[in-house]
C-alpha cells in the first residue's frame, strides 16, 4: 500500500510516493518563485500528477493522497486559508485537485501543516509511543501540532497551534498584526529581518553581516554570523531564543506535555539551541510540569511534514493514536 503525499509551505512544494512503513521515494520538489491563487493550485496538480505516472511506471498501487497547507483547513468546506501564499483566503484547494487530477478514483485528504508535522512525529520520529506531545515549526512562521491525551487538536476553525501569534511582548505594535509577535521576532522571516533592521541602523556595525548587501543577508547567514561571534547576529540570535523559552513555558504551563520536539527550515540551523530554549523556559514555567518535559530537535530531517501528510492518507484522513 502506498500513498501520495505533498507538503505546501510558503515558499515551495515537496511531493512523495510513502509505503506504509514510512519508505519515501521520488520525492519532488518545486519552489513556488512568487505563485499565488490558481497559479500554486496548477503546480500542486502538475505535482500529483507527476507522482501518478511514477506509480503507474513503477507498477505501484496509489491508496489515497495525503496534502499538508500552511495554513488551517475549513472543516466544513475543506477551503484553505493560508497567510503566506497570495489569494489563498477561502482557496478551494480540495475541490481542484479531484476536479483535476489525472485519476480521479483516488481520495483526496488535507490537514495543516502543525498537524501534518505531529503525525509524522508521531508515527516516525521522536514522538513515537507519546500521547501529550508538541511539535513546535519553525520556518517561514511558526506553528504547533499539539496531541493532549491522544487526541491531535483543531479547534473551532483548525487554528489551533497557530503559536506565531503568542503575545510574549508589550507594548503592542502595529507590525505584529500580519504574523504575530512570536513570529515577528523568532520565525525565520523574522529573525532575517530582525537582522537587516540593525544592520541599517547601526552605521558603525562592521561585522561579518555587512560584508553583503543587506538584500543578500538570510537567516542562514544570520546563524552562520551567529556561530562566529558577530555581535549583531547574536543579539537576533539571544532574542530569538528568549521567545521560544517564554513560547515554551506557555505550553508546559498550559498543557503539560511530556516532550516538546523542535523543526521546520529554521532548526536545521538552530538544532544546538534547544539546550538554550529549555535554560530559558525553566525561568517561567510552571516548576512541576517543567522538570518532566523533554525538549529535542527532530531527526526526521525536514520530512515531518510529508511523512504526516502520508499518515494522514493511509489513515483516510481519521489519524487514531
Amino acid at each position: 500500500m502506498a500513498v501520495i503525499a505533498l507538503d505546501l509551505g510558503g515558499t515551495k512544494i515537496a511531493s512523495a510516493i510513502i509505503d506504509n512503513d514510512g519508505n519515501i521515494k521520488y520525492k519532488h520538489k518545486n519552489l513556488l518563485s512568487g505563485r499565488k491563487g490558481h497559479d500554486v493550485g496548477k503546480l500542486i496538480i502538475e505535482s500529483i500528477n507527476r507522482q501518478i505516472e511514477n506509480a503507474s511506471y513503477h507498477k505501484i498501487d496509489i491508496e489515497a493522497i495525503g496534502v499538508c497547507v500552511p495554513g488551517s483547513v475549513n472543516p466544513t468546506t475543506h477551503r484553505v486559508w493560508a497567510p503566506n501564499i497570495p489569494e489563498w483566503e477561502n482557496y478551494p484547494l480540495v475541490e481542484e485537485i479531484k476536479q483535476q487530477i489525472s485519476d480521479k478514483s483516488i481520495e483526496v485528504y488535507i490537514d495543516n501543516d502543525r498537524s501534518c508535522a505531529i503525525y509524522g512525529e508521531l508515527w516516525q520520529g521522536a514522538g513515537k509511543g507519546c500521547k501529550n506531545c508538541i511539535f513546535m515549526v519553525v520556518g517561514t512562521g511558526i506553528g504547533a501540532g499539539i496531541v493532549i491525551d491522544g487526541r491531535v487538536l483543531h479547534g473551532h476553525n483548525d487554528i489551533v497551534g497557530a503559536t506565531g501569534w503568542m503575545a510574549l511582548q508589550t507594548p503592542y505594535i502595529a507590525d505584529y498584526e500580519p504574523q504575530g509577535c512570536l513570529e515577528y521576532y523568532a520565525s525565520g522571516t523574522g529573525i532575517c529581518e530582525r537582522a537587516k533592521e540593525m544592520v541599517r541602523s547601526d552605521k558603525s556595525y562592521r561585522g561579518e553581516l555587512r560584508q553583503m548587501p543587506i538584500s543578500r543577508i538570510t537567516t542562514k547567514r544570520v546563524f552562520e554570523a551567529y556561530k562566529h561571534g558577530d555581535h549583531i547576529a547574536q543579539a537576533v540570535v539571544d532574542k530569538a531564543v528568549e521567545m521560544w523559552g517564554m513560547a515554551t513555558a506557555n505550553f508546559v504551563s498550559l498543557l503539560n506535555p511530556e516532550k516538546i520536539i523542535w523543526g521546520g527550515g529554521v532548526f536545521c540551523s538552530a538544532r544546538s539551541l534547544v539546550g538554550r530554549i529549555y535554560e530559558e523556559s525553566k525561568k517561567w514555567a510552571q516548576p512541576l510540569a517543567i522538570k518532566t518535559v523533554s525538549l529535542e530537535a527532530t531527526m526526521l530531517d525536514g520530512d515531518e511534514v510529508i511523512l504526516g501528510a502520508a499518515f494522514l492518507a493511509l489513515n483516510k484522513g481519521k489519524v487514531e493514536l
